[in-house]
C-alpha cells in the first residue's frame, strides 16, 4: 500500500480550506473529488491552468504537467489534476487567468487584432 499524505488546499475563490488524505500513487485532484471536495478543474490532463495551485509547503511531483513551464514549476506552481503528493502539502488555488498569462501571455494578445474582409453570402 502506498504511503498517504495530508493535503491542505485553500480555495481562494470560496475562501474555504479543505484537508484530506492522498495516497502517493493517486492524483491529488481525483482524490479530493472522491472525497466530495469541489476544486477547480477543466481538462484533467495537465494541459490547461484551471487547477493550478501555488505550493506553500511540502513536495509533489507532476511529470505530466504540460500546461506549466519548468520556470513556473520552479516558482512553486503545480497542476492538481496531474500531481502526486510526496509529503504533507499545503497549497493555495490560483487565478486561472493569471497563471495562463504567466505561462502563455508572451505568445498571445500582442498588438491590435486585424480582421480580414467579411465573407460573401452564398
Amino acid at each position: 500500500m502506498a504511503p498517504t499524505h495530508t493535503v491542505i488546499v485553500h480555495h481562494r475563490d470560496t475562501n474555504k480550506t479543505y484537508q484530506f488524505q492522498v495516497p502517493e500513487d493517486r492524483y491529488i485532484l481525483h482524490t479530493a473529488e472522491s472525497q466530495g471536495i469541489d476544486l477547480p478543474f477543466s481538462c484533467r490532463n495537465g494541459a490547461c491552468t484551471t487547477c493550478a495551485v501555488r505550493v506553500l509547503e511540502g513536495d509533489l511531483v507532476q511529470p505530466e504537467a504540460m500546461g506549466l513551464s519548468p520556470d513556473l514549476r520552479a516558482q512553486g506552481y503545480a497542476l492538481l489534476c496531474v500531481s502526486y503528493a510526496r509529503s504533507d502539502l499545503r497549497v493555495e488555488t490560483q487565478d486561472e487567468d493569471e497563471v495562463y498569462e504567466l505561462q502563455f501571455g508572451r505568445y498571445f494578445g500582442k498588438g491590435k487584432v486585424r480582421f480580414g474582409l467579411p465573407l460573401e453570402d452564398d
